[in-house]
């Protein structure tokens, strides 16, 4: 009993190891004996995600072929893995299984789900069947489901199946998860805008190169105006400017005495006149 049990445990082990081993290796096996899907064998060898697959002893990959994955090989490396993450369920799925769906639609769990990096359901796809037809999508809300399942290209069952899809899944959201933060922002001053010859003036002959306002022309200062100040007190009136006065004063007087001495004459000379008539 002692040494059967010893086999047995052994060969366990040894299928245990096995089975983990075979899951990389057929990956990339069942991918070399397919040639339409050359190119995507290729994405997984280059964005490294064979390792990645390697960890998982339950796994489904969602296959595209060359003509339909060739709408996505233009991205960046790090978003092709992103993409290529979702196409890889942790389950197993074959032909047998998704004919024999009994819910009408069923949310996948994906390797992109397991970065921490998934947003809005983005890690998760949508399976549908309608009409006897099988659908993949994204579980993001309005995702559509147009990618349609084709063929099963390799099975073990419960632990490595490949299906073939029409199109890849591009989920919303993968590109901008994965870029790292722009650079912060650097304020750079404008050059100085040339000045125009033309609105530059001539130096005169007596202009100071280093002088501000030797461009400038100067506004002559106003002239100044002989404003009386209304608070100011006159002046006070001087001996000469009395005596002038005083002699003003004694004018009128004068001259007109003389007037009247020259009529009185003129009387008198008329009275002589009229007696020497008689």
């Amino acid at each position: 009993m002692g040494l059967k049990a010893s086999l047995s445990l052994l060969s366990l082990t040894i299928l245990l190891v096995f089975s983990k081993v075979v899951t990389a290796n057929n990956i990339t096996l069942a991918f070399q004996k397919y040639s339409k899907f050359s190119t995507m064998r290729d994405l997984f060898i280059k964005t490294k995600l064979i390792a990645a697959i390697d960890k998982y002893q339950t796994i489904t990959v969602l296959a595209v072929s060359n003509d339909a994955i060739s709408s996505i090989t233009n991205r960046s490396e790090v978003e092709l893995r992103n993409i290529l993450m979702t196409h890889v369920i942790l389950d197993y799925y074959d032909e047998l299984k998704l004919q024999g769906m009994r819910e009408k639609s069923i949310m996948l769990t994906t390797l992109y789900q397991t970065t921490g990096l998934g947003e809005q359901m983005n890690g998760f796809l949508n399976v549908s069947k309608s009409k006897g037809r099988v659908y993949f999508g994204s579980e993001v809300k309005n995702s559509p489901l147009n990618a349609e399942y084709v063929s099963t290209v390799y099975h073990n069952p419960y632990n490595l199946s490949i299906i073939q899809i029409t199109m890849p899944i591009v989920a919303p959201g993968l590109s901008l998860a994965i870029f790292p933060p722009p650079p912060p922002y650097v304020h750079v001053a404008p050059s100085p805008t040339p000045m125009d010859a033309s609105v530059v003036p001539a130096p005169g002959p007596a202009a100071d190169d280093n002088s501000p306002d030797s461009a400038v022309p100067k506004t002559p200062p106003a002239p100044a105006t002989d404003t009386p100040e209304a608070d100011s007190p006159a002046p006070a009136p001087s001996a000469d400017n009395e005596k002038i006065e005083t002699a003003d004063k004694a004018k009128p007087s004068s001259s007109a005495s003389k007037a009247g001495w020259s009529f009185d004459v003129i009387l008198l000379l008329a009275f002589l006149a009229s007696f020497a008539g008689f």
